[in-house]
């Protein structure tokens, strides 16, 4: 009800918050007056008010007297009035202006899960930074530190991690560079995160997922990045076993056990599956990665994978991923277990390809990189006893020893099963 009006006062001006209006005129049985006269004009609502990068908007009416709230994603805070309200008068406008959502400069936390961000991401960090975070959780608690994103000026810009809120807690990593770190574990209540930056070269900076664990058993290595973990018991005595999926080497040790103590911890640390730069490979089938994958490979790279399966067998490649610097960053593959062998192919850029296979049981394969432009490649591989190959093979060896025909023919047939 916006009011009830009698007598000779003219009433003020009103404004409805809705679009619709509804008036009542009551008169009596006694005294006549000359009435009113009244003019309406409808009035436009608020502008939509944009949604802040890195948060929300909720509430989608803008008329007069109604409210508009904003909240930030994890890690980001709420910069300005965190609701705003439509105000009436002949130009409609919100009390306040539109809140931003940015990456903070250090903070306390002490929810069990969050996020934790270098101030501007995603975009560069400044220069000359001191930032700290601090995690407290209840005694008993842990906290264990997942990197999703992470990019820093090589030694000059860096993130030291404690197990504990002082200056004299231990360090359980000082990270920088543009590799992407393994989990860390923090087996006390309090962590902290001290980023520096100096004045010069800025990145993307990090994106850091933490989460809190009980201490009453060890941590969760899950998940576990390119691999799997064998055994879902964590608690003190227990052992637990890690493999990579194919194409990936375990760094480490393949096998952890769960140790007595005050702080619950692994006897050793967590081991990382990796795509290395190069390695002699006798599987049947496989697949070889670019060094780093799926991030991309690092500069300056010349590595060699010897692939070799049993004789009698060719091999087929196919690339699946194929996306490098055009002529500079290639890959070459050789028909045989050294560079004099012939050449197969040299392969660049992003170029779809057809499959390609060897004569040989043999194949080398060499990777290049120069100094600028990354990317990434993936090719699978498989032996294959080729018909052609063990007529050409068996034909030129029955020539010069007709006599051990028929066992060589016995022994091909058990290889390729032909």
């Amino acid at each position: 009800r916006l009011g009830s009006y009698s007598g000779t006062t003219i009433p003020p001006l009103l404004n409805s918050t809705s679009n619709n209006l509804y008036l009542n005129f009551q008169s009596d049985i006694s005294v006549s007056a000359a009435g009113f006269h009244l003019e309406y004009t409808g009035l436009d609502s608020c502008p939509e008010p944009q949604t802040p990068s890195n948060g929300i908007k909720i509430g989608d009416r803008y008329m007069v007297g109604d409210v508009v709230s904003f909240q930030c994603d994890q890690g980001y805070s709420l910069q300005g009035h965190s609701h705003i309200t439509c105000m009436p008068g002949p130009v409609r406008r919100w009390n306040y202006p539109i809140p931003i959502c940015l990456a903070q400069c250090g903070g306390g936390m002490s929810d069990f899960s969050g996020v934790i961000l270098s101030p501007g991401f995603p975009g560069n960090y400044p220069s000359s930074l001191d930032c700290t975070w601090t995690i407290k959780l209840p005694i008993g608690f842990g906290v264990h530190l997942q990197f999703v994103n992470f990019s820093t000026e090589t030694i000059h810009d860096y993130l030291e991690v404690r197990s504990g809120s002082t200056e004299t807690s231990t360090v359980i990593g000082r990270l920088s560079g543009p590799q992407l770190p393994a989990s860390l574990f923090s087996t006390t209540h309090e962590t902290s995160l001290y980023f520096h930056s100096d004045y010069s070269q800025n990145k993307q900076g990090f994106h850091i997922v933490y989460q809190a664990y009980q201490l009453q058993s060890c941590p969760d290595p899950r998940p576990f990045r390119n691999g799997f973990v064998i055994g879902n018991d964590f608690t003190v005595g227990q052992t637990i076993s890690f493999e990579c999926f194919p194409g990936y080497t375990l760094i480490g040790n393949s096998a952890l056990t769960c140790l007595h103590g005050i702080s619950r911890n692994w006897n050793h640390p967590l081991p990382r599956c990796e795509a290395l730069c190069g390695g002699n490979i006798t599987a049947m089938n496989g697949t070889i990665y670019s060094p780093g994958y799926p991030d991309e490979y690092p500069n300056f790279q010349d590595c060699f994978w010897l692939v070799r399966v049993p004789p009698g067998n060719g091999i087929y490649i196919n690339f699946t991923v194929l996306q490098t610097e055009p002529i500079y960053d290639f890959i070459t593959v050789w028909d045989g277990p050294d560079q004099t062998s012939p050449q197969i192919g040299q392969f660049s850029g992003n170029t779809a390809l057809e499959s390609v296979y060897s004569t040989s049981n043999q194949i080398l394969i060499k990777f290049h990189s120069d100094f600028t432009t990354s990317g990434f490649f993936v090719l699978s591989y498989h032996g294959k006893c080729d018909k052609l190959h063990f007529f050409t093979v068996c034909t030129d060896y029955c020539r010069k020893k007709t006599h051990e025909k028929i066992t060589l023919i016995t022994f091909l047939k058990k290889i390729c099963y032909y």
